[in-house]
């Protein structure tokens, strides 16, 4: 059975401030370096096989860390970066509710392109690593996009944010993905408050 665990990245200082991310390429604040130091404390080797990344430094970095504690086989994938938002990128919640209050964002990746992008990449990774535990260190709309994919009416994610270094699971079996949980953070009660 191929199971993969999706993390979103530690916080960024874009995250901090609601601004649209997308694929402009932020780094990780202090903040975001600590959550992925305690996600990675917080396994265990012997629970995974391989770790994977989207290529944007806010996941790179945060597999990084996270791999210090595992030690495993690394491997980049751009088929899990964040959806290009176009010209919304760098704007706060509220300029973006101004300048584009029905969401639609000039020159964004559509997102039925960005959708096929994302379960493509998790095909490949399936056939390329089967029966194996993947890790797989990716982004918010990534990891929401997968999740309605697959739970289709099953879970509401409407509203729900997936939380830095959440980790949300999910296993193939009889020729589908099943959503085993989601957005779980209890690793992250160490925090401290910034």
């Amino acid at each position: 059975m191929t199971t993969i665990y999706l993390v979103r990245h530690g916080e960024t200082n874009w995250n901090a401030e609601k601004r649209m991310q997308g694929q402009t390429d932020i780094p990780l604040n202090d903040k975001g370096e600590q959550q992925a130091t305690l996600c990675g404390a917080a396994l265990k080797p012997e629970d995974y096989d391989v770790v994977i990344s989207s290529q944007l430094q806010r996941a790179k970095r945060t597999a990084e860390i996270i791999n210090q504690y595992l030690e495993l086989p690394f491997e980049v994938m751009e088929d899990f970066a964040e959806r290009h938002f176009g010209d919304a990128e760098g704007l706060t919640f509220d300029e973006r509710n101004e300048l584009y209050p029905d969401h639609e964002y000039p020159n964004q990746e559509e997102l039925e392109a960005f959708s096929t992008r994302v379960m493509n990449g998790l095909e490949k990774v399936r056939q390329k690593h089967p029966n194996k535990r993947v890790l797989l260190v990716a982004h918010g709309a990534v990891i929401y996009r997968i999740l309605s994919n697959l739970s289709e009416t099953e879970i509401n994610l409407s509203g729900r944010k997936i939380e830095n270094t959440s980790i949300s699971t999910i296993y193939w079996q009889d020729n589908n993905w099943v959503i085993q949980d989601y957005n779980q953070i209890d690793h992250l009660k160490q925090i401290t408050k910034a």
